[in-house]
C-alpha cells in the first residue's frame, strides 16, 4: 500500500511545474453555460448576493448567515437567503474522490497523487485567469468544502487539504451528487476526479440532477495503468480496499475475465457520459499529467471557438 501524505509536506507537492507551464497560456471556457467568464463582462441572468434583490431561496447548510431574511423568518418559522443579480465571473467546482482506493498505485505515483496534481493545475489556471473555484473532498460525504474564491491563497488552501491525503472509507457518490446539485446555486462548471469505482447507476442518477440543474459537469477519470492492463503474472496477493478482502489469486487464471470487466466499465462509464453531454477524460498515471491536461483544455478552447 502506498504511504499517505503527511499534512506537514511541501505545500508545492501538487504544483507541478510542467503542468502549470503547459496550461498557463489556455483558457477555460464553458461550452454550455453563459455566464461570463470575466468579472463584469456583462450581467449574470442567475443570482448571487450583490445589490439588486431578485428571490428568495431556502437556507442550507454551510451558507452565509448574514444573508438570511430574519422577516420572513418571523412569517414562516423557516430560514431563507435573499439573493440578487450581480456581476459575474466563472464559477469551477473541483470534486476530488479521497475515497480507500485513491491509494492506489502500481508505479511511484498513487491515483490519489495525480489526481491531486491534475485538480491544482485546474484551479491554478482558473484562478491565474480571475475566474473563481471552489473545492470539495469527498467519499461517501462530504470531507471538505471550500467556497469559490478567485484569491491566490485559494489553491494554497486546495493544496493543504490535498496534502491531508487519502482516507480509508468507502466511495458513494450517487447521493452526494444529489446534494451537491442543490446547494450549487449558481451555473458552473463541476469537474469530478474519480477512479470512479462506485455504483455506476447511482453515479449517472447524480449527474443527471446536475445537467438538470444546468451545470456542465466534466469527469476526469483516474485510472492506475495496471487496472487497465493487468499486467500481473505471478501468484498475487491483492489487498482489498474500501472495505473489500485481500485476495491471494493467480492472476492469469483472472486475467481474461478481469479485462473484459473493466473495459466494459469504461464503455457503460463512456456511454453514460456521452448520453448527457458530459466530458469524459480518462487520465492514466502512467501518461504525463501535463501532456494529458494540456491537450483536453486546447480541445475545449478549440471547441468553444
Amino acid at each position: 500500500m502506498p504511504t499517505k501524505t503527511n499534512p506537514a509536506a511541501d505545500p508545492q507537492r501538487y504544483l507541478d511545474p510542467l503542468t502549470l507551464a503547459k496550461v498557463r497560456g489556455l483558457e477555460l471556457q464553458a461550452r454550455l453555460i453563459v455566464e461570463g467568464y470575466i468579472s463584469g463582462m456583462h450581467k449574470s441572468p442567475y443570482h448571487g448576493f450583490s445589490v439588486e434583490f431578485a428571490q428568495h431561496r431556502e437556507y442550507v447548510p454551510g451558507d452565509d448567515i448574514k444573508h438570511i431574511d430574519w422577516k420572513v423568518y418571523s412569517r414562516t418559522g423557516r430560514f431563507y437567503l435573499k439573493q440578487y443579480e450581480e456581476e459575474t465571473n466563472l464559477i469551477c467546482w473541483i470534486l476530488l474522490d479521497t475515497s480507500e482506493s485513491m491509494n492506489y498505485g502500481s508505479g511511484q505515483i498513487t491515483k490519489y497523487d495525480y489526481a491531486c496534481m491534475a485538480a491544482a493545475g485546474l484551479a491554478y489556471l482558473i484562478t491565474n485567469q480571475s475566474d473563481s473555484v471552489g473545492f470539495i473532498t469527498f467519499d461517501h460525504e462530504v470531507r471538505h468544502f471550500l467556497k469559490p474564491s478567485s484569491q491566490p491563497s485559494q489553491l494554497k488552501e486546495m493544496v493543504r487539504l490535498m496534502n491531508l491525503g487519502a482516507g480509508r472509507a468507502k466511495s458513494r457518490m450517487g447521493p452526494l451528487l444529489h446534494e451537491l446539485a442543490e446547494r450549487f446555486t449558481r451555473r458552473s462548471i463541476v469537474v469530478v476526479i474519480s477512479d470512479m469505482f462506485d455504483e455506476l447507476h447511482e453515479i449517472l442518477t447524480g449527474f443527471k440532477h446536475l445537467r438538470h440543474k444546468r451545470h456542465e459537469v466534466v469527469l476526469w477519470n483516474v485510472l492506475d495503468g495496471a487496472e487497465l492492463t493487468f499486467p500481473f503474472q505471478e501468484a498475487t496477493l491483492f489487498r482489498g480496499l474500501e472495505q473489500y478482502p485481500d485476495i491471494l489469486t493467480d492472476p492469469r487464471a483472472l486475467r481474461d475475465g478481469y479485462l473484459e470487466q473493466i473495459s466494459k466499465f469504461v464503455r457503460d462509464l463512456q456511454r453514460g457520459c456521452r448520453d448527457q453531454n458530459i466530458d469524459y477524460v480518462q487520465l492514466r498515471t502512467d501518461t504525463p499529467l501535463n501532456v494529458a491536461l494540456s491537450s483536453y483544455l486546447a480541445h475545449r478552447l478549440t471547441r468553444s471557438k
